[in-house]
């Protein structure tokens, strides 16, 4: 397997309780250490919701108008053809269409991360129930399109409106309009990365093998049962790697899992995905008082912003930045996230003085044009694919493991994932 952010550690696991030896090559030196890091905690059936219309807009740094991609600096050629397909992708019923694969495989991968972290008592953060939070009455109208997707797939939800969600989450601020909610059901806030380290110990248990450090520079096949992986060691700790990169190492299949990264390796197989990095943020910081912190979770749909509780702190996340500088924060959107954060719990975190300490991330996620990720066998024989999950990662992440262990083994799944076929790509 290549890449061990949350995706790949999961599906490690999944693979290695089917009965296969697996091997994980990380380029970094634990899990999670790239777009698994410190990204958005929620978990929740319905959150990715076309919440507001029109969705698929492209906005510039120096507008206000919040919500769609925003651009940094002038797209290359490449690029706008993938914006183009990016748009496209989000009218009509294609897009509805694209929703409903993504609400399916969130709803199931929020049903096998409770099953997992029940049958295997993993310790990480976790909470039950979300607030969509529709500042006006016209963002709740919006909204409309969405909740009669989440009721034709039997996803959970009740509608609130201002006094009724205020009572859910007594730490709202009552200086910020608001016209009502949509309570979302179940499993709401989970700890990606505590869970990632979790489930790679438990995989360890069973007999996996991680080498971290250890890049995987090509992939090559050479028929059925056959997959060689050129590596190399990488990272400024000592590998344990004992080959070089002329002395490939041999495996029946693979599992490329590696975000960003897969756009090269699979490149080489005569495999293009069009895939982009788009870049989201996040603020982590300690909870000042309790009392003005959220119980759970809340979504404001105007900025595309969740708030989550993570024990005795709050993770701010959001952003959908393309183009950005890899490794650059956005300062825009970084000020949105604390904007955000004040408007609905102020003072609810230590941002400053000798007991303060923010955590400002930012990552790349792997976005495909269409929204749902390419899942299951690619046309070269032993070369199988998860990747593209976009900003949804964290959520998909234990049903997409879950699906692909199935296909792998010769099972149907346990979901339709047809709109997830990398065939879609003709890869």
């Amino acid at each position: 397997m290549v890449g061990a952010g949350v995706v790949g550690t999961t599906t490690a696991f999944e693979l290695t309780l089917d009965g296969h030896q697996v091997t994980v090559f990380e380029r970094r030196s634990t899990v999670a250490e790239e777009a698994s890091f410190a990204s958005g905690a929620i978990v929740a059936a319905g959150w990715t919701a076309p919440w507001r219309q029109p969705e698929r807009s492209l906005r510039w740094p120096w507008t206000s108008r919040p919500g769609g991609m925003q651009l940094h600096g002038l797209p290359s050629l490449g690029e706008w053809g993938w914006l183009s397909r990016w748009r496209k992708a989000g009218l009509g019923e294609r897009q509805a269409e694209q929703h409903r694969q993504i609400h399916q495989l969130v709803r199931y991968s929020q049903e096998r991360l409770l099953s997992l972290t029940e049958s295997q008592s993993l310790e990480h953060d976790r909470s039950e129930g979300m607030l969509v939070l529709l500042r006006s009455a016209r963002e709740a109208e919006q909204a409309r399109p969405a909740l009669q997707q989440m009721k034709d797939l039997g996803i959970g939800f009740r509608e609130h409106d201002a006094t009724q969600a205020r009572a859910m989450e007594p730490a709202l601020n009552a200086e910020t309009p608001l016209h009502g909610a949509v309570e979302l059901m179940g499993e709401a806030v989970a700890n990606c990365r505590e869970f990632a380290l979790s489930i790679r110990a438990e995989a360890q248990r069973l007999g996996c093998e991680f080498e971290f450090n250890t890049a995987v520079e090509s992939i090559e096949s050479r028929g059925a049962n056959a997959i060689d992986l050129r590596l190399k060691a990488s990272g400024s700790a000592p590998s344990q790697l004992a080959h070089t990169p002329d002395s490939p190492q041999r495996f029946d299949a693979v599992v490329v899992c590696a975000g960003v990264h897969s756009v090269a390796l699979l490149q080489s197989l005569g495999l293009r995905l069009p895939l982009q990095g788009v870049q989201a943020h996040s603020l982590s910081a300690a909870i000042r008082e309790p009392l003005d912190a959220p119980l759970s979770a809340v979504f404001d749909t105007r900025h595309g912003v969740s708030i989550a509780r993570l024990g005795q702190r709050i993770r701010v996340a959001g952003g959908n930045d393309f183009g950005g500088t890899p490794g650059q924060a956005s300062k825009d959107t970084l000020r949105r996230l604390y904007g955000v954060l004040a408007d609905w719990f102020p003072g609810a975190v230590r941002l400053a003085g000798p007991r303060g300490s923010v955590q400002e991330w930012q990552g790349l996620q792997a976005t495909l044009p269409d929204g749902p990720p390419v899942l299951g066998a690619s046309r070269v024989p032993g070369v199988w694919l998860n990747i593209g999950h976009g900003a949804a990662g964290w959520s998909m992440a234990c049903g997409s493991a879950r699906a692909l262990a199935d296909r792998l083994a010769g099972r149907d799944a346990d979901i339709a994932i047809t709109g997830c076929s990398p065939q879609r790509f003709g890869l």
